[in-house]
């Protein structure tokens, strides 16, 4: 496997622009001879699909939701960054580059995590054009609040809806481009493979979820944008259809996986009510702004907490971290959590997993309207899941899974170690590093979307001029049969286990061993029962119905087979990378203060994974991270 990163050279704050300054194009008059497939169509594949069709490609988009307008990406709430110093705080894009360096723990590469710096202004505006409703200011300036892990006011946002209002921005943008005759958007359609002929990406194989059909489609560039693995641990804030396939069954035909240990644990979501949850809700971090979090001096402590005298409530974060307090980046305020929890300091008693971010002083402060115009939605959601108002009572919160870092390797255009194969937002591994800063996942996405991949791309397709292949090739054919050999197979099992009790087993399994923290005898452990679960999938798997037609039965098996194939690697490269990082805490390697200590000798790099066939182990190659312009230093929030 070839890990080419293909950084451009010169200074860091120069090497987008140079790299601009020379890369091959292709021309207006040729665009529309190309034909490129976007898989997915939430924030990175909107916006690529849009920007790519707008240019004047011949662009297919596929989604397996009944519109586009369904992705994940409309859950993001509190807000996207971009280093415009709106506030006179002292933002600067280097400012920007630094806390998204230092929030992943030094394991980004510099090039990719500066340009994101430098093209965050440019989504503000591109997004303000469109009309995404950003708060203002009694001015008419756009409003900003800040985010865990800086001390500037970089985040702007539309109360707590703010991924649902740039996805409608990069959605009206597809919209028009359809209308144009520039995209064809295909519905309900799920990836099962990708074809690769003469070592190039050249199309893709799909199963239509309404007939059962299994048809492919050719193109000269195929975009993976298909978001993140979350679902692996069965609960999290993902929507209970987000998958690993596309990026599983590309990594099977050759595509490196990076990192795939590194997964975000976000602290404030409300707490886990029961066996009978497949799914749980997200509070936005930017609650954190105004909401103080504490729970009880002593343990064990049931009381309500309007009957708890302030002198008796432990506000952790800000005792501990003085100078960010509740601010502090998410996996430092996740592992805070769980461990006041371990240590009996739950709100609801022994055994409680819960903790209190209270907005008491914050409505004595600013008042109940202030408060409502910044986050009455997320106010009235928890009110109506829970039963009880944030006006009233503090937010019951825990941390759960929801984001990862790791994903498809990709190098300085965002295309994969197979030519033609791109991977864009979530779905790839190339800007946070080992644990993301709040906010920026959109402003990832919609980089990569609208400004990264449409320069980049022309410099593949540039070369490949006229070199068309259609779908009635052996290679199509061929791929066809292996996806339909593999749902005959699932199909044909006739077990006793559904593929949904199946998965919360899996899930379980990570979550207690691959989650917020992990050891060398729990990963080893969860490779085990991992193992044993894979037979029992094999083997005992019952899905009702047929393969003609609906039947999302079936869905959820491909996904959980997948699944359970990551769930293996992930558990192996967390037991290769024998140190703390991020998100990634080895109990062998912490403070007495449960902080990371890092081996930046040792570690100081991407691991890449090959597949090498089923039933044989992956190969670990390695891609070293360069240090140019900011060493990496202890990582401090005190």
């Amino acid at each position: 496997m070839e890990l080419n990163a293909r950084i451009p050279e010169g200074p860091v704050d120069e090497k987008w622009e140079r790299h601009l300054e020379h890369i091959k194009l292709v021309g207006p008059n040729n665009r529309p001879k190309y034909d490129v497939i976007v898989v997915g169509t939430g924030l990175a594949g909107a916006s690529a699909a849009s920007s790519l069709a707008a240019q004047g490609y011949n662009v297919h988009s596929f989604c397996f939701q009944d519109t586009p307008r369904r992705a994940h990406s409309i859950a993001a709430q509190g807000g996207i960054n971009a280093a415009k110093n709106y506030r006179d705080d002292g933002d600067t894009v280097y400012r920007l580059f630094y806390d998204t360096q230092k929030g992943g723990d030094f394991r980004s590469r510099e090039a990719n995590v500066y340009r994101l710096s430098q093209l965050s202004r440019n989504i503000i505006d591109q997004a303000t054009a469109q009309g995404v409703p950003f708060a203002r200011e009694y001015g008419g300036m756009l409003a900003n609040r800040s985010f865990g892990g800086v001390l500037v006011s970089r985040t702007f946002y539309c109360r707590g809806q703010t991924g649902q209002q740039l996805l409608l921005g990069a959605y009206q943008g597809m919209q028009r481009q359809i209308a144009d005759g520039n995209l064809t958007m295909h519905h309900r359609c799920e990836l099962q493979d990708i074809v690769v002929i003469d070592g190039r990406c050249r199309g893709i194989v799909v199963r239509d979820l309404v007939t059962g059909e299994i048809r492919s489609h050719s193109a000269d560039a195929v975009v993976l944008a298909t978001g993140g693995y979350g679902n692996v641990y069965f609960k999290s804030t993902n929507a209970i259809n987000c998958n690993v396939t596309a990026a599983w069954r590309a990594h099977r035909r050759g595509a490196g996986m990076a990192n795939p240990c590194y997964v975000q644990i976000h602290p404030t979501c409300i707490p886990v009510s029961g066996n009978f949850q497949c799914k749980l809700t997200l509070m936005s971090e930017s609650l954190r702004n105004d909401g103080r979090v504490w729970v009880p001096k002593k343990k064990n402590d049931d009381r309500a907490p309007e009957n708890i005298p302030e002198n008796e409530r432990y506000y952790y974060l800000e005792e501990r971290y003085p100078s960010f307090g509740n601010l502090v980046p998410r996996d430092v305020a996740s592992r805070n959590a769980k461990i006041v929890c371990d240590d009996g300091f739950g709100v609801d008693g022994e055994g409680s997993r819960a903790v209190y971010l209270d907005f008491k002083d914050a409505l004595a402060r600013e008042g109940h309207q202030v408060i409502s115009e910044r986050y009455g939605n997320l106010f009235q959601m928890y009110t109506d899941i829970t039963g009880k108002s944030p006006y009233k009572v503090p937010f019951r919160i825990y941390p759960a899974v929801h984001y990862v870092m790791g994903g498809l390797w990709v190098d300085y255009n965002l295309m994969t170690n197979i030519p033609g194969l791109y991977a864009i937002g979530e779905c790839n591994f190339s800007d946070h590093g080992a644990n993301r800063l709040g906010a920026s996942s959109m402003m990832q996405c919609l980089a990569d979307g609208y400004f990264v991949l449409p320069q980049t791309i022309g410099d593949y397709l540039h070369d490949i001029y006229q070199d068309k292949v259609t779908n009635d090739l052996p290679e199509f054919k061929a791929a066809e049969q292996e996806a339909q050999a593999r749902i005959d197979r699932l199909m044909g099992i006739g077990g006793t286990q559904t593929p949904l009790a199946l998965h919360r087993k899996l899930g379980e399994v990570v979550w207690e061993h691959c989650g917020m923290a992990r050891n060398a005898d729990g990963l080893k452990k969860a490779i085990k029962r991992i193992a044993e679960i894979r037979e029992e999938f094999w083997s005992d798997l019952l899905i009702p119905g047929s393969d003609k037609g609906v039947n999302q039965s079936l869905e959820r098996a491909g996904r959980v087979s997948d699944f359970i194939e990551l769930a293996d690697l992930m558990c192996h490269d967390a037991l290769d990378r024998d140190e703390s990082c991020g998100c990634h805490l080895r109990d062998e390697h912490q403070t007495k203060e449960g902080e990371v200590i890092r081996n930046d000798e040792k570690f100081a790099n991407v691991s890449v994974w090959e597949y090498k066939g089923d039933g044989n182990p992956h190969v670990k190659h390695e891609e070293p991270i360069d240090f140019e312009i900011l060493q990496p230093m202890t990582r401090s929030y005190k």
